[in-house]
């Protein structure tokens, strides 16, 4: 068993947060998910899986920093391509050194890439497999990246002369976009970064690209029309216009692209002849859509900033109205509207405790509820000697709530549905404080609340279902009886003429069978409570059935003395000599 354990893999379970839960497990080339090959978002993860001594994980640190730097070569790359086909003929330096030093970058990558580990979309587990890594690059990208990589200077030489080949090839290395495309959609989902300046940010360089390819192609329609004067830059700079500086040249057609992307127009430039209006009529329809997108997108994030606030303030009308139709008294009026300003306020801050939990699987969300509150449980009177399975499924059933001050949690006579645990703050019932329990009479005698119970200040508490409790008791019946013992010896430990009068009539409840909570015979015979007994023997219990140390219910009688309960247990088949 222990050899198959190391070659499946490392297991170290943690009971109660003690340690650290891990399982790396390996299959072949396939490592799972849950090994934490994924870091969360933002986040940096401190595990490491080993992958093949010659494969990099697509998470690794360094291969991050090598994607950021091919992303500022692709903002480069996105400039000057367009900028090549439209003003520059032929090869010249710097531009040309500059472009085939960046290819050469983009070429090692192609190298790298057959050795970087990827993730598979269907089983959502991570390949390392050589063949399977070569296999996706070469049926997806890798031919149009070794196009896009190909020096402009080589591919003149198997186009035409006529074509515009030097400046026509070096669009295709705008292919390498995408991967600013891949980075944007990344900072979306990063909390580390303010999504509305991301998004900002993507509708600011989507503009800038545009007007910068739109003025490009502007010059190079001019540029090429066989009669220099009849074009909108030969009406503007003159006949010569090839004679003027490249900056000028280049500052007039971003100066026409942008005018007529912002509508302005100001009539100083604008298309002579027949191609420049059939590609300024394109320019204009492409920028109709263009100013859409862009305004759709500034508008939602402006409203998307806003929302929150208008729904809080539509929903605190809503309230008010409420109150003053129904007349209701002002200290209700005020409990209202506390509790609204509060769950906006943890809505807004980021402090959605339980709905966080809530959107998370069964197992983890325990686990997360366990690591937060299971020490706190153990603290409360009434769960004292349970097991700690059953406290482990007591934390997993609860849910935190927050209260603002002066806000009624239980009111005094209503039905007993739920107990609550205090977490933070403090509650007025006499006093409570941090790990107090509240209701948990009314719960387990099932009788109307006894009090009221508010809070003083802000509090958190743990609220737990009477049902739901009552269910999992079920399952423990030792457990049970060890909670009814806690409560009644808090109960008389009280000294409170009120909770003695509690106390009395629990016990009678007990002696008649009416308690919901499961109790066994060594409970009854502990107690020397032979209507008790009897009851719980009618209801079919095993007369020999024993407690955690092996004595049964007849051992306990006899110990005590309580000869009824030993007669009554003889009667219902109990054997005496049982060890």
């Amino acid at each position: 068993m222990d050899s198959l354990i190391r070659n499946k893999g490392v297991f170290r379970v943690s009971v109660c947060g003690q340690e650290e839960v891990e399982h790396l497990s390996r299959e072949s080339s396939h490592y799972s998910l849950s090994t934490g090959i994924l870091p969360s978002l933002g986040a940096r993860s401190n595990r490491r899986v080993k992958l093949r001594s010659s494969i990099i994980s697509p998470y690794d640190r360094r291969y991050r920093v090598w994607e950021t730097f091919l992303i500022i070569l692709v903002v480069y790359t996105a400039w000057v391509s367009p900028f090549e086909f439209g003003f520059i003929r032929k090869p010249e330096a710097p531009l040309s050194i500059i472009d085939n030093v960046v290819n050469g970058f983009f070429a090692l990558d192609i190298v790298l890439t057959f050795f970087v580990a990827y993730l598979d979309k269907a089983t959502y587990l991570l390949i390392d497999d050589p063949k399977k890594i070569a296999w996706k690059y070469a049926s997806s990208w890798l031919a149009f990246d070794i196009i896009s990589t190909i020096p402009s200077e080589l591919a003149q030489k198997f186009f035409p002369r006529r074509v515009h080949s030097y400046g026509l090839f070096n669009m295709l290395r705008l292919w390498r976009l995408r991967r600013v495309s891949a980075l944007f959609s990344r900072l979306e989902k990063d909390k580390n970064y303010n999504y509305f300046w991301v998004r900002c940010a993507k509708l600011v360089c989507v503009t800038l690209f545009a007007v910068h390819c739109a003025g490009c192609f502007y010059y190079l329609i001019a540029a090429q029309y066989h009669d220099p004067g009849r074009t909108w830059i030969g009406a503007s700079l003159g006949e010569n216009f090839l004679e003027q500086s490249l900056s000028i040249r280049y500052v007039t057609s971003m100066y026409w692209s942008i005018t007529t992307l912002t509508t302005v127009g100001y009539g100083d430039l604008h298309p002579v002849n027949t191609r420049e209006m059939i590609f300024d009529i394109f320019y204009m329809l492409f920028n109709l859509g263009l100013t859409a997108y862009l305004i759709g997108n500034m508008t939602n994030l402006v409203v998307h900033g806003t929302s929150r606030t208008r729904r809080f303030r539509d929903t605190i009308q809503a309230a008010t109205g409420f109150a003053q139709r129904n007349q209701l008294p002002p200290r209700l009026q005020d409990q209202m509207l506390a509790h609204l300003c509060l769950k906006f306020r943890t809505d807004s801050e980021g402090l959605q405790q339980q709905e966080t939990l809530d959107a998370l699987p069964k197992a983890i969300r325990s686990s997360i509820s366990h690591y937060l509150f299971y020490s706190l449980m153990d603290k409360v009177y009434l769960f004292r000697g349970v097991s700690n399975d059953l406290l482990f499924q007591l934390v997993s059933e609860m849910k935190a709530e927050y209260f603002p001050p002066k806000e009624d949690i239980i009111l005094q006579n209503e039905a007993p549905t739920d107990f609550y645990i205090l977490v933070t703050g403090a509650v007025v019932v006499g006093e409570a404080n941090t790990g107090d329990i509240c209701g948990e009479i009314g719960v387990l005698c099932y009788r109307p609340q006894l009090f009221t119970i508010r809070t003083k200040r802000l509090c958190q508490l743990l609220r737990l279902n009477r049902t739901t409790f009552l269910n999992i008791i079920q399952a423990n019946v030792g457990d049970g009886t060890i909670i009814m013992n806690n409560l009644l010896q808090h109960l008389k430990d009280m000294n409170d003429p009120i909770m003695q009068g509690v106390l009395i009539e629990t016990e009678n409840m007990l002696a008649r069978g009416r308690m919901d909570l499961p109790l066994n015979l060594c409970f009854a015979a502990l107690r020397g409570d032979d209507l008790l007994l009897h009851q719980l023997l009618k209801r079919g219990l095993d007369p020999n059935e024993s407690d955690n140390s092996g004595r049964t219910a007849l051992h306990i009688a006899a110990s005590k003395g309580s000869e009824n309960c030993v007669l009554l247990l003889l009667d219902y088949g109990a054997d005496p000599n049982s060890k």
